[in-house]
This record gives structure tokens, sequence and C-alpha cells, in this order.
């Protein structure tokens, strides 16, 4: 099931489990997937794509390896907040997702995420060459990241 906010998402995910991170591209999948305890987001892979049954197929193997409890997916907003042609593409691949699993699936606005994972591995010194390998999957730990800090804001109000 689809969950347009962070809160109805938090509600709908089994206790203990990791949560997966997607930063979804025209040409790649970007995957990261977070502890049991949802406090850190991890880059895992990039998958790089074919068709949807093709991409999902790896998707699920994934998160049933993982034992994942729901998934994150970015949502690139244009900089002004509006919706594009690029988050209608994600949208799209959300509900075609959500037919093939029960997970519980949300979207975080991922805008600034690509430059931000950019900017971490140009600090780390990475070549152009596996910048090029791992960007993707970077920034889904970014996305991720941001949800589960979301998440554990959440949880310290509703404990307080």
């Amino acid at each position: 099931m689809i969950h347009e906010t962070v809160e109805e998402f938090a509600a709908a995910l089994p206790p203990r489990r990791a949560v997966a991170g997607l930063d979804f591209g025209d040409k790649t999948i970007g995957v990261a997937v977070s502890d049991r305890m949802l406090s850190v987001g991890t880059p895992l892979e990039t998958i790089r794509r074919d068709k949807f049954t093709t991409d999902a197929a790896r998707l699920l193997d994934i998160l049933t390896a993982r034992e994942i409890g729901g998934i994150v997916l970015g949502l690139p907003r244009n900089m002004d907040g509006s919706e594009g042609p690029r988050c209608q593409k994600t949208r799209a691949f959300a509900r075609n997702l959500s037919r093939l699993t029960e997970l519980p699936i949300t979207y975080w606005d991922e805008r600034l995420s690509t430059v931000a994972a950019e900017r971490a591995l140009l600090e780390a010194d990475t070549s152009r060459k596996r910048r090029a390998e791992v960007i993707d999957h970077v920034a889904a730990s970014y996305i991720l990241q941001g949800a589960l800090d979301r998440l554990a804001h959440l949880k310290v109000q509703s404990d307080g």
C-alpha cells in the first residue's frame, strides 16, 4: 500500500524490520537499506533498468533476502516543490510495485540528494569512474536517511 505521508508509513511498518530506500531513475534504481533499528541507511547496489518486470523481480529478491519491512521511494520534485514528469514516472513505478508486494511504500522528497551524494564522494576523493558506479545507491542512502531521521523524530514525539 502506498502512504502519502511518513506518519502513515510509520504506522504501517512491521516492528524490527529494515527499510529500503530507492532512487528511481530512467536508467538505474539505486538501492539502500537500513538496519533493523531504523537508525542508519547504507548504500547497497544499483540496479540497471531493463523493463518493469525484470527490475521489479530483482528488487523483490533484494527486499525478501534482506527481510525488508517497507520502501521509501525518492520523489524528484522540482526545486519549487511542484511535481513534473519525473514525479509522475516515480508514482507510476510505485503503483506498479504496490501490485506485487504488500510492503508499505512512501515517498521522500529527494531534492538535492544526488548533489549531496556527489559532494560526499568528491570529498572522499572517489574517482570519476567509481562515482559513476555508486552515485545512485549513495543517493538512495541519502533519501533513506532523511526518512529514517523523520521516523526517529516521530518516535521521540510519540514516546514523549
